[in-house]
């Protein structure tokens, strides 16, 4: 986590030189009569818990790392509207406090997300952009820590969680000068647990922070 403030602290701190820099092609690209693209990269966290039935697979929200690059494309010229996708590391899962045990679900998956903006033109430099869409997502690694023996486990196996999940992706993002910062939900939909009848469901609150260009 230090390592991860002093990355974003490095970030913010060179925005605004690059920001200038950047000024006149943010303008030129959405206001271009044809259809336009950019690529970027996004570095932030998620406040992740998973929404279920029975209490071992409730958690509460827990904090973990989100790193990713995007692609967007103008659907078409002189529209605002846009298509994102992406691919992201993202630790997801949660912790439980249950008879005095206190566990942590550490889920690391590749995260694919793809959604519509539409493009608000606030000011000269300024725009806001509203999305909505969904992800995919593969469980690439995972760990359970129980504090009251301190062992630790897979998290992926069969009487536990799936690798794979999916749901809804919303929220805002704001755009100045190329700099770039998002909020969003993810609402899981997919049944990340070996179990029909009492199906888990991730959820994650995430703040992203990047660049355009």
């Amino acid at each position: 986590m230090r390592k991860f403030i002093l990355i974003l602290l490095a970030t913010v701190m060179a925005m605004p030189t690059f920001a200038q820099y950047q000024s006149n092609r943010s303008r030129s690209r959405y206001n271009h009569n044809d259809t336009e693209s950019y690529y970027g990269i996004r570095l932030g966290l998620n406040s992740a818990s998973t929404s279920c039935d029975d209490a071992p697979f409730d958690l509460d929200a827990r904090t973990g790392l989100n790193i990713g690059a995007v692609y967007g494309l103008q659907l078409a010229n002189n529209t605002p509207i846009w298509l994102e996708a992406g691919a992201y590391y993202a630790e997801k899962g949660g912790k439980s406090l249950s008879d005095g045990i206190k566990k942590t679900y550490r889920l690391r998956y590749i995260e694919i997300p793809c959604v519509v903006k539409y493009n608000i033109n606030a000011d000269d430099d300024f725009f806001l952009q509203p999305f909505l869409g969904g992800y995919i997502a593969l469980g690439v690694g995972g760990k359970i820590k129980n504090y009251a023996d301190r062992t630790t486990s897979s998290a992926f196996d069969s009487d536990r969680f799936q690798r794979f999940d999916g749901g809804l992706r919303l929220g805002c993002g704001a755009e100045y000068n190329m700099i770039y910062a998002e909020v969003g939900f993810d609402l899981g939909i997919a049944n990340v647990r070996h179990d029909d009848f009492e199906a888990a469901h991730t959820r994650s609150l995430f703040v992203n922070f990047g660049v355009n260009f």
